[in-house]
C-alpha cells in the first residue's frame, strides 16, 4: 500500500487518483492542505526519491508567485526550503505517492506505470 498526497480539488490529483483506482493500486489518501507534510517528512521524501529540494515546490501554484520563490529559492539553504514547505501544503507539488521504496513527485503516467504495475 503506498500513501497518495492529494489536494482533491486539484484535476491532476484527481486525475492521479482515478488511475490509482484503475491499476488496483492500493493506496491511503492524505489531504495536504489539512495535513499539510513537516519538515521531517518532506526531508525524508525528498531523499528517498533522489530527487533535487526544488522538485517539490508548487512552481505553478499562485502562493509559490505570490512569495516570488522563483528568485528567492536559490539563495535559500536545504532547511530553510524545508521550513518553508512546512508552512502550507499549497506550496508542495501535488500529488505525491510514497511507497517503502520510492517517492513519485507530480503525476507522470510512464513513471508511475514502472513503480505501480
Amino acid at each position: 500500500m503506498v500513501q497518495f498526497i492529494e489536494y482533491p480539488p486539484c484535476s491532476t490529483c484527481q486525475k492521479a487518483k482515478k488511475w490509482l483506482t484503475e491499476h488496483e493500486v492500493s493506496f491511503t489518501s492524505r489531504h495536504i492542505k489539512e495535513q499539510n507534510p513537516s519538515a521531517q517528512e518532506l526531508a525524508a521524501w525528498q531523499k528517498k526519491s533522489g530527487l533535487p529540494l526544488k522538485r517539490f515546490f508548487n512552481t505553478s501554484g499562485i502562493l509559490y508567485r505570490q512569495l516570488n520563490l522563483k528568485d528567492k529559492l536559490a539563495s535559500m539553504s536545504e532547511e530553510e526550503q524545508l521550513a518553508l514547505l512546512a508552512t502550507d501544503g499549497m506550496l508542495v507539488k501535488r500529488p505525491l505517492v510514497i511507497g517503502d521504496t520510492f517517492v513519485l513527485v507530480g503525476f507522470r503516467e510512464k513513471e508511475w506505470r514502472s513503480l505501480l504495475s
